[in-house]
């Protein structure tokens, strides 16, 4: 090969030389002609246009990558040679991480696998307003010192245009399309099945989705996840999975984060940094590498069924901020973030996995509020943006005849265009992925054939197809509009560079020498539950808890109370166990769904001194006052002479339904049992209750019964 020939001639030449004006010295790179384009070669990552690269802590990774014959890339760790041309600047160690010594000058590091090589400059430069030797000491405490990376440029580097040109159509398509396999013929998917193997392959899948139901536990979630990426033939795998934290938690191990809502309570950047951090780092160590969160969905409607607390707040400017220190957080670890919903999902109240909402505000209304959130998420860097199933016809009034019914619908956003194209990519200007909410959804399927909707999903601007209804139906079908004409292939290209690019700068690229399964897995189990998660899991918990409303009767001295009655339906063994923490005695009861009791129970409730009883509410019909929960609380606090403290376990909104009934209020914004613990100690008077409101919580006419803000304290 001429490419060959002409480095090892050059390698010859220029090992006996020395790059003048750089100390140490070096070896000259000559870049390939365009006529060795497509051939094999070995660059550095860090030089490819779109790769972010940046030095922390005085230490920077880099990474080698094979470019293959065929077109594509892998990753390359084995059989190469790291060496830097002035150790005085900057060290680098066989696996390419280099360390900068603190003295200013420049040094290339170079990489070789024995026939090509490639290099990268690291500057650490004087910073003019200061000099002298008294400035230079150790890398990081000289301010004098700016450690920075200068990238090679030309074709050669130019992988990502070059892979997608290299790809067939069914390639190109396939990187657009993420099912789930949460079952096969009736059983759940924990390990690699050899059909889904071959699906991975026959379509050329870009990414799978996980649920519950994949991920087990550490050891066999890390193996699953590793079988996906050694099925992918050429490119990585986006392996995704929905890890909110509160009430959308996938993993069946690990610790279990309070949601947003609680971090909107709480109220503190750098919490919901570590939250989203946490999880990150527990994802990465399964080889999870995309998280579908956080949610930016501004929850101002109380009676949305399916955002609720798995939003921050109802405020615009306080879901942006903790949503992107909360991406911060995730991209750091290394995992993908995914904003979702676009445009917004907060005021609506129809489920759109159900049916499909409409959001009828302006186009000035819905920048104010509802997008505010997306664009400082696309400001700052987001990876991803998650489509609505929802509708905005004052952004785009299109109407097409529903499958289902035979009468005109409008348009939901993951089928606009205007909404994603012109909305999104113009107007906001955000150059990330686009992904669709679940395609399997009734407010698409139950109006658009399964094609048809991918289609018209794509052809609006979507990237990523998220579970298709029929993989082998959407992928031909894609392929037919492409060959008949009805859709361009540059609209194909375009998605799959951003897709490319993405997996990139994730580090999501197919390796030559994975990382052995048992050293995986025992990465995984070490970072899983780690005490460092458990305890910002355990502050989180504790920042949020809410006292709404308090008639002299907390905290609770336990020494001096002698009957304590928890009562509740949901969740009642993690509550009455870390109520019993604090007061042993204490009597749990658990209602039955119907809220009934026996006479035994009623009699032990009217004996008591302090009752202590919890809701737990999804939807508007749960907090009816009408509904058994509601009805059970306001006749606890009639027939008892004891003060009555309701606890709001998951929305906020309980109290509409009882407040005039009940001595205090308490509201957690979830179930997990940290959020349990945290308001047992709150109860008690171990903690302050610090958390203030992220919702305005209303009465039963609309009016404000406790404003956004809101938060007592003793």
């Amino acid at each position: 090969m001429k490419y060959v020939k002409k480095n090892l001639f050059v390698s010859l030449i220029s090992a006996a030389m020395l790059i003048q004006g750089f100390p140490g010295g070096g070896l000259h790179i000559t870049e390939p002609t365009v006529e060795d384009e497509g051939k094999e070669d070995l660059i550095i990552l860090q030089n490819v246009p779109q790769v972010e690269a940046k030095v922390e802590n005085d230490k920077l990774e880099l990474d080698s990558l094979k470019i293959q014959e065929e077109g594509h890339f892998t990753l390359r760790t084995k059989n190469v040679r790291w060496s830097t041309s002035n150790e005085n600047v900057a060290e680098v160690d066989e696996e390419g991480t280099v360390t900068f010594t603190g003295r200013p000058g420049r040094a290339f590091i170079e990489v070789s696998d024995g026939t090509f090589k490639d290099r990268i400059a690291l500057n650490n430069k004087e910073n003019q307003t200061t000099s002298g030797s008294e400035n230079r000491g150790s890398a990081g405490d000289d301010p004098s010192e700016e450690p920075s990376l200068v990238k090679e440029s030309g074709e050669r580097y130019n992988i990502i245009s070059q892979t997608v040109e290299s790809m067939t159509l069914e390639e190109k398509i396939g990187q657009m399309l993420m099912p789930d396999f949460r079952s096969w013929q009736g059983s759940e998917v924990t390990e690699m099945l050899p059909e889904i193997e071959k699906m991975v392959e026959e379509y050329h899948l870009g990414g799978v989705i996980l649920f519950s139901e994949n991920v087990v536990s550490p050891e066999q979630t890390a193996a699953l996840v590793s079988d996906y990426q050694e099925a992918a033939e050429k490119f990585g795998l986006l392996m995704t999975i929905d890890q909110e934290g509160g009430v959308i938690t996938r993993l069946q191990s690990g610790t279990d984060f309070p949601g947003n809502m609680a971090l909107g309570a709480a109220r503190s950047n750098e919490l919901s940094f570590d939250t989203g951090s946490a999880i990150g780092e527990e994802l990465k160590s399964l080889g999870i590498n995309m998280n579908m969160a956080p949610v930016l969905d501004v929850n101002n409607n109380p009676d949305n069924p399916v955002i609720g607390v798995r939003s921050f707040s109802e405020d615009s400017g306080l879901t942006g901020d903790l949503g992107v220190s909360f991406t911060h957080g995730l991209q750091e670890a290394g995992v993908a973030a995914t904003a979702k919903h676009f445009p917004g999902h907060g005021d609506t109240d129809i489920d759109s996995h159900l049916g499909l909402p409409e959001v009828p505000h302006d186009r000035e209304r819905l920048l104010d509020v509802e997008l505010d959130p997306f664009q400082k998420a696309m400001d700052e860097g987001i990876d991803a943006v998650m489509t609505a199933h929802v509708t905005f016809p004052e952004i785009d009034n299109t109407t097409v005849i529903s499958e289902e019914t035979g009468e005109e619908t409008v348009l939901p956003a993951t089928l606009s265009r205007p909404v994603l194209t012109g909305l999104m990519r113009e107007e906001m200007e955000y150059e990330g992925v686009i992904i669709t909410d679940a395609m399997n959804m009734q407010a698409i399927q139950s109006h658009f054939g399964p094609v048809d909707a991918a289609v018209r999903s794509v052809e609006a601007g979507a990237d990523i197809i998220l579970m298709p209804v029929g993989l082998e139906e959407v992928a031909e079908g894609l392929v037919e509009a492409v060959d008949s004409g009805a859709m361009e292939e540059d609209r194909i290209e375009a998605s799959v560079e951003r897709i490319l690019e993405l997996k990139i700068n994730r580090g999501v690229i197919k390796e030559e020498n994975p990382e052995e399964i048992g050293e995986k897995i025992d990465g995984a189990e070490q970072t899983i539950g780690a005490l460092e998660h458990e305890m910002i899991e355990k502050e989180a918990a504790e920042q949020s808890i809410t006292l709404v409303k308090n008639e002299n009767v907390l905290p609770i001295e336990a020494e001096e109370v002698e009957n304590i009655v928890v009562i509740g339906g949901s969740y009642m063994e993690r509550f009455g166990r870390a109520i019993r923490e604090h007061h042993p005695e204490a009597a749990v009861i658990e209602a039955s769904s119907s809220g009934d009791l026996t006479s035994e129970e009623w009699t032990e409730i009217e004996a008591a001194d302090q009752i202590i009883i919890s809701t737990d509410t999804a939807n508007v019909t749960q907090r009816a006052p009408g509904h058994t929960q509601m009805t059970l609380v306001r006749e606890a606090a009639l027939r008892g002479d004891a003060s009555v403290t309701a606890v709001g376990i998951r929305n906020p909104y309980d109290i509409m339904a009882y407040e005039e009934e009940v001595d205090a209020y308490i509201t957690q914004y979830g179930y997990r049992t940290a959020s349990f613990e945290a308001t047992a100690a709150v109860l008690f008077g171990e903690n302050d209750p610090v958390g203030k409101l992220p919702v305005t919580i209303p009465d039963l006419d609309g009016n404000t019964l406790y404003e956004f803000g809101h938060g007592l304290t003793y």
